[in-house]
């Protein structure tokens, strides 16, 4: 097993656990600031040590189990217009930027249409839409609330045409407590859709999410103390970074090269 989903499995079996109802109930943050970071194997594993500390303050954070699984595998296809316009968006920093994608929780089957903003405070806003059966991701209904959602956030237009871009895979386990949520993903493979090319994270690291309805949150602070710093890092523009270096990678130089070592891609049927 790779030893960062190795990793995260066992802080997460040593957890107390929570349900997705209680999660969604105590810490949904569809509305959210989010931070990442890049963790050794090393300091992962006395940060999850302290996050999940029986006598903190309030109890530990508590882990996300789902007829008693702890980490979870995800697959996501990211789509984009041909000039690939929400990733240059993100690259330029512009304020009206979003991101769509096709999430499958492949444990359950769920697949869900989703759409990331950027707030007017910079936080995260999450819209999403469940998919049943075999309805298309790009389907009429889940096209109609894309143009419904920007319109109403942004006043534009939706992109006249999208087609699959990127391909993302994981595994993820979360901790919560009352208000946040961190996430830690390992694992990561990123697949660009056209080529078929591939990346591979780093075993040794640990990608790690802060989410909360504030700031800085417990789990931040933790990090910080332990020597860690937020980076500038998304799945989808790091990802892509990393595959087509061409596209301008300048701002997210460092981190490629941190998470996918001498962002080598890996050609299609190797």
């Amino acid at each position: 097993m790779n030893p960062a989903v190795r990793a995260i499995g066992r802080a997460a079996l040593a957890a107390h656990p929570i349900t997705l109802q209680e999660v969604t109930a105590r810490a949904e943050l569809l509305a959210r600031f989010d931070h990442s970071y890049l963790v050794p194997l090393d300091v992962f594993e006395e940060f999850a040590a302290r996050l999940t500390d029986p006598h903190r303050p309030g109890g530990g954070f508590r882990a996300l189990s789902i007829d008693g699984k702890r980490w979870f595998a995800y697959h996501s296809v990211y789509f984009d217009t041909s000039g690939l316009r929400t990733f240059h968006d993100h690259r330029q920093g512009r304020r009206l930027r979003f991101r769509v994608r096709e999430r499958l929780y492949r444990d359950s089957g769920e697949r869900q249409f989703e759409i990331k903003l950027k707030g007017r405070r910079g936080e995260t806003v999450k819209h999403r839409r469940l998919l049943t059966g075999d309805e298309k991701a790009l389907g009429v209904g889940q096209l109609e609330f894309l143009s419904g959602v920007l319109r109403e956030a942004y006043g534009i237009d939706a992109p006249a045409r999208l087609t699959p871009s990127l391909v993302t895979d994981y595994h993820r386990a979360t901790f919560v407590a009352e208000g946040q949520r961190v996430t830690c993903d390992a694992g990561l493979v990123v697949r660009e859709a056209a080529s078929g090319r591939s990346v591979v994270a780093d075993s040794g690291l640990v990608l790690v999410e802060t989410k909360t309805r504030g700031h800085l949150t417990e789990a931040d602070r933790m990090l910080h103390r332990l020597g860690v710093r937020a980076a500038d890092f998304t799945k989808y523009a790091a990802g892509f970074a990393a595959l087509r270096p061409g596209l301008g990678i300048n701002r997210w130089a460092r981190t490629v090269s941190e998470v996918f070592p001498g962002a080598r891609s890996v050609p299609a049927g190797r």
